[in-house]
This record gives structure tokens, C-alpha cells and sequence, in this order.
């Protein structure tokens, strides 16, 4: 019958949630039971409760947060869930470029191709020299990429990481060779597309091409990753066609590539862009 009480544990059952979590959201009034035994304090919930039930273990799969499930719970636009839902998503988007930066990172490490221990005398010197610029551009290089990552990243924040990008490019600007500067424009834009800003992040993605192609020492990823930068800005400016073209074009630059793990960064960056 549609009045049916149903047990907390058959209810668990149907909707794919166990029982301790239902037991949970009913703490956090995510979802409520339709009963509670005074004597007992079994749970019964209502068979139409099963599609919100079902919504919350949806939005657990993909690890939303249990107050942006509820505020999709509670929104009556269909427009306004989903973009709670792609406001989540923009932040895992950037988890995982922080994820694959890091495993970049360490890669190079771990087969020799950077050192493990950076110069501990740059961040003492008192004037600015050569190695506390190289110091400065690949700590705020880094830092820009904790704040890409950061959940709820507030305008102040956001602001703040435009701020380091360009002070990242900048020091290696006074130190650096032109793959650091094409590294530090790559930066850049990449910070803008995330954030919506399609001028900068083209301005940024071009300047990068364009010393990378007339490089004579970059390494191998860094054409495909200049690419990779274009197709992103082009599609954050709306233009899936010149999006595709570059993710093609960078796609070609890659398959010249034999170290699968730096295939592997711009590989997931490029499989990561909608270009519909």
C-alpha cells in the first residue's frame, strides 16, 4: 500500500543507504523518518520518501558536502540544483589538477629529473637574488595551485590567487629561461579559465604558445601543455570549436611523447574539458 510504513532497515535496502547513515541524517535533519516508536525508537519512513533517500546517496557517491545536499533538497528550481551540483563538480575539477600536478611533481623527483632539496639559503638571503627568485616563483607557483584547489574559495581567495600567479611568472621572470616563462603564463591562464575569465586566460594561453614554439630547451609536455591551455581558454570564452581544434592539435604533440607519465597530466587535463 502507498501508506506503508517501512522499516529502517528495508527502507535502507531500497534506497542504498545503510542504516547507520540513515540514522545519521536523521541527527543532521537531512531526512527525517515519517515515525518514531515513543517505546521503542524504531524508524519508519514512507515509500515517496525513497527518491530523496536515493538523491542523498547520489550526492554522497560523487562526496558533495552533506549542507549542499541539503540545499539542493530544499531548492525548487530544477536551475538552481544543478548549479549546486556544478559548483561541486568546478571544485573537484580543481582537486584533481592539484592531484595531477602533484603526481607530476614527484614523478620528475623520483626519476632524478629534480632535486629533492631546493637551495634552504634562498629564503634567508637578505636581498633579492637569483636563488630567492627561483625560490619565491616556485612557492607561490605552488601555492597559487592550494587555492585552485580550495573548496569555497572566497572572492578575497580568489583574488589572491590571480595575485600569486602573476607574482610566480614575475620572479622567474627576473631568473628564468623562456620554458619558465611560457610554465608561469600556462599558470595564468589556467587560473582564469577556472574562474570564468576568458580574455585573460586567452592573452595568457597565446603568450605561452608562442614562447614555447620559439623555445629551444622546453621539454617535450610543454607544446601539448600550451595547447591544452589554448582548447581550455577557447572553451571557457564558449568557443567549443577552436576548443577542439587545439585539444586535437595538442593531442598530435603528445602522441611524440614517449614518458607515458607526462603524457599522462595532459592527457587527463584534456579529457577533463567539455568540448561537446
Amino acid at each position: 500500500m502507498d501508506n506503508e510504513l517501512l522499516s529502517i532497515g528495508r527502507f535502507a535496502r531500497l534506497s542504498g543507504l545503510s542504516v547507520g547513515a540513515l540514522r545519521h541524517y536523521d541527527e543532521l535533519d537531512l531526512l527525517r523518518p515519517a515515525e518514531v516508536d515513543r517505546s521503542t525508537s524504531y524508524r519508519r519512513y514512507r515509500r515517496e520518501q525513497l527518491e530523496t533517500a536515493r538523491t542523498i546517496a547520489r550526492l554522497r557517491d560523487v562526496e558533495m558536502p552533506i549542507d549542499e545536499i541539503r540545499a539542493v533538497l530544499t531548492a525548487d528550481d530544477p536551475a538552481e540544483r544543478r548549479r549546486l551540483v556544478a559548483a561541486h563538480r568546478e571544485r573537484l575539477e580543481a582537486r584533481s589538477f592539484r592531484v595531477q600536478y602533484l603526481l607530476h611533481v614527484t614523478g620528475r623527483i623520483s626519476q632524478g629529473r629534480e632535486p629533492i632539496v631546493t637551495d634552504a639559503t634562498a629564503t634567508t638571503t637578505a636581498d633579492i637574488d637569483a636563488a630567492t627568485h627561483r625560490q619565491l616563483g616556485v612557492d607561490l607557483y605552488n601555492s597559487t595551485w592550494t587555492l585552485l584547489e580550495k573548496a569555497d574559495r572566497t572572492k578575497p581567495e580568489t583574488d589572491e590567487m590571480i595575485h600569486r600567479a602573476h607574482a610566480s611568472r614575475w620572479h622567474w621572470g627576473r631568473v628564468g629561461e623562456d620554458v619558465n616563462l611560457a610554465r608561469g603564463e600556462w599558470l595564468c591562464s589556467r587560473v582564469y579559465a577556472v574562474i570564468g575569465r576568458p580574455e585573460p586566460a586567452l592573452w595568457h594561453a597565446r603568450r605561452c604558445v608562442e614562447i614555447d614554439e620559439a623555445s629551444a630547451n622546453r621539454e617535450a609536455w610543454d607544446l601539448p601543455s600550451a595547447y591544452e591551455a589554448m582548447a581550455r581558454a577557447h572553451l571557457a570564452a564558449g568557443d567549443r570549436r577552436s576548443a577542439r581544434d587545439w585539444a586535437t592539435k595538442a593531442r598530435a604533440e603528445l602522441a611524440k611523447i614517449d614518458d607515458a607519465d607526462d603524457r599522462e597530466v595532459i592527457e587527463n587535463d584534456l579529457a577533463a574539458l567539455d568540448l561537446g
